[in-house]
């Protein structure tokens, strides 16, 4: 879904709670607030369709014109018990009517249709926030199973919240009751009541979501059409009850947008559009060998419905599968790459390896996730970075790009394939779980703002003998890229060796010479090292003597909200703090070891142990300081302030 905005780009501080700025009276009698920003979670069983609850009510809110920010949390089970803690479905949204950066810290609402759903989030909740429980099942087996000896509605420990009981089951199966289904049938659409419960209190548009379920059951009009009844009841329910007295408004966004063509999109579909963009871009066919993983299998499903773009996607028997066919198309000539997350990258590093040496253009795009091993499916984490920079047998040197934002991804992969084509060689792009599942509002670019990608296949003889034969040298590198031609099979006279055996500089032919090994060991680094790369930009505001600060948080891939808005923060307070944020990590901008020496204190925040800290530390000897976290979870922005304000003041 798109919407139009049409005012001049403007950064806005965000609030740090949702301000009411004006109030007045709705048209049915009922008070109407206005908000700056409002957070939600939506949470329940694995089978409540939260997920879906919490996209069309996102879809809305972007065609709406708010700035949005969204977090889905769900469980790795396919099916883990009903109405159990391990079961429980969440969805955040944070909009807002300016400039964010994260699905927010705490929920001001929180919708929990059942006991589990309120007993694993009621620990985010801040008191005074609103609670809406689905009273239908608080039974005492659904409280039992999630160790709720009494009624939480009953005992008092909600006091601190406004809560809003709601029998939803109860009223969807009424509202359906002429639709001759079974009760089972009916008890599924409550969470289309709520979400149009949930409409009629922020104020959000319904003819998008209506138009959406007709699609989404065409085959079958009765579903369709029940759902559509369940979310207008649940609007009703809003208008009439007296239990919910207020509504509210939050403002599009129209000042954090520039001018342009907008539409809500997460990071896997974003990433997804970046490579049939760059497949288009270079003129190339785009080729996707891939395994299904969680949470990289929904590019995979993406770049099935291309083909109109010239896609070509293979859903491998095996993850080793995946990447020789990708690298087999590249052989080819075509754009081809390779999707998976931690566990896949693993067992592809052998091919890895192979690419590096074959010096063919790959993309290996890893969605992060918990690890070791098979570790946390579904959750997110940014440790693969050490395997990405070394995780091979060798020295086989691999540039890496890491997208920062869900909408980043698309500018990501463009980027990515501009590095592989350009300089003939695998490059990693390393996204996670949080940016692949989130989403936020992207700006549609023209083609004319895309990169122009083409490349030059070899075509005939590149060098000449001391007898004046003219051939084929699979290896005789361009002056500046260090890159070799590109030959693709089938063209006469351009035959040559390949394999994982070493080659000989120029002919390519096989050689075990040790000073050939170490002039390419060497020159291969040399390629990865000479890759040209933006230098790394420094928000660093001076004060009124022009001073700037002493303390640099340094940031990469999807830390980047959660810092920037812990940043924002901490100035807000009156401290000085400079931020800069890592796309290109091998190699490093040039400038970067410039930026560190500037500073008296390097603090680097990351979803993992510190590993890009270990990095800084090796190659620029700065005393970086590692703030690690490893739950699952992204950072919160008022967690970093605090750790932010700890070490200014250290």
């Amino acid at each position: 879904m798109t919407s139009q905005v049409s005012s001049p780009a403007e950064q806005t501080d965000a609030a740090l709670v949702g301000e009411q700025r004006a109030s007045g009276n709705g048209a049915e009698g009922k008070e109407v607030r206005r908000l700056d920003r409002v957070i939600i979670r939506f949470a329940g069983d694995s089978g409540d369709g939260m997920q879906l609850t919490g996209d069309r009510f996102t879809s809305e809110t972007a065609s709406f014109g708010n700035d949005l920010s969204t977090l889905p949390n769900f469980p790795a089970e396919i099916r883990a018990p009903a109405g159990t803690l391990p079961g429980v479905s969440s969805f955040q949204l944070h909009f807002a009517d300016h400039d964010i950066l994260t699905p927010g810290d705490a929920p001001n609402v929180l919708v929990a249709m059942n006991p589990a759903a309120l007993k694993a989030n009621i620990g985010d909740v801040p008191r005074g926030a609103d609670i809406i429980v689905n009273t239908d099942e608080f039974t005492k087996r659904p409280m039992a199973k999630v160790g709720y000896a009494t009624s939480p509605l009953e005992d008092g420990s909600l006091e601190a919240y406004h809560v809003h009981p709601v029998p939803l089951t109860t009223l969807t199966i009424e509202a359906l009751k002429d639709f001759g289904l079974s009760r089972k049938e009916a008890e599924r659409s409550k969470n289309m009541f709520a979400l149009g419960l949930l409409s009629w209190m922020y104020h959000r548009p319904t003819e998008g979501t209506e138009a959406f379920l007709r699609a989404k059951f065409a085959k079958k009009p009765d579903i369709a059409e029940a759902n559509v009844t369940a979310f207008r009841a649940g609007w009703n329910f809003g208008e009439t009850t007296e239990d919910f007295a207020v509504s509210y408004e939050v403002a599009p966004a129209t000042k954090a947008f520039p001018t342009g063509t907008y539409r809500n999109i997460s990071g896997n579909l974003a990433l997804s559009y970046g490579l049939i963009a760059a497949g288009r871009q270079a003129d190339l066919p785009l080729y996707l060998g891939s395994y299904p993983i969680t949470p990289a299998s929904d590019i995979l499903h993406e770049l099935s419905k291309h083909k109109n773009f010239g896609v070509r996607t293979f859903q491998a028997e095996d993850e080793i599968a995946g990447i020789g066919a990708a690298l087999g198309a590249a052989f080819g000539g075509a754009l081809a790459v390779t999707t998976t997350s931690g566990p896949g990258v693993a067992l592809k590093s052998e091919t890895i390896g192979l690419a590096v040496s074959l010096e063919l253009p790959l993309l290996v795009v890893d969605i992060q996730r918990g690890g070791p091993s098979t570790g946390l499916p579904t959750k997110t984490e940014q440790a693969d970075l050490l395997q990405a920079m070394y995780g091979r047998n060798g020295e086989a040197p691999v540039p890496i790009v890491a997208p920062r934002t869900p909408a980043d991804c698309f500018d990501a992969a463009l980027d990515a394939a501009r590095i592989a084509l350009t300089y003939r060689t695998p490059v990693f792009l390393l996204s996670d779980g949080y940016l692949a599942n989130g989403s936020e509002p992207w700006r549609i670019p023209d083609v004319d703002e895309l990169p122009d990608l083409r490349v030059q296949f070899a075509s005939g003889p590149n060098h000449q003998l001391a007898d004046g034969t003219e051939v084929f040298w699979p290896y005789k590198r361009d002056g500046q890229t260090l890159a070799r031609p590109w030959a693709v099979p089938g063209t006469p006279g351009l035959e040559h060796r390949i394999g994982g055996i070493e080659k000989q500089d120029g002919t390519g032919n096989i050689s075990y010479d040790p000073a050939n090994h170490d002039f390419m060991v060497r020159t291969r680094q040399a390629k990865i090292d000479g890759i040209e790369v933006p230098d790394i930009a420094v928000d660093d505001p001076a004060d009124d003597s022009g001073r700037g600060a002493d303390t640099l948080v340094l940031g990469w891939g999807s830390t980047y909200g959660p810092i920037t808005a812990a940043v924002r923060r901490v100035r807000r307070s009156g401290e000085r703090i400079a931020q800069a944020h890592l796309r290109h990590l091998n190699p490093f901008p040039r400038n970067l070891g410039e930026v560190l020496a500037r500073y008296d204190k390097v603090i680097v925040p990351e979803m993992n142990l510190g590993q890009l800290a270990t990095l800084v530390r090796a190659r620029y000897l700065v005393d970086a300081r590692s703030h690690t976290q490893v739950s699952g979870m992204p950072f919160k922005a008022e967690q970093l302030a605090e750790v932010f304000k700890e070490a200014i003041n250290d």
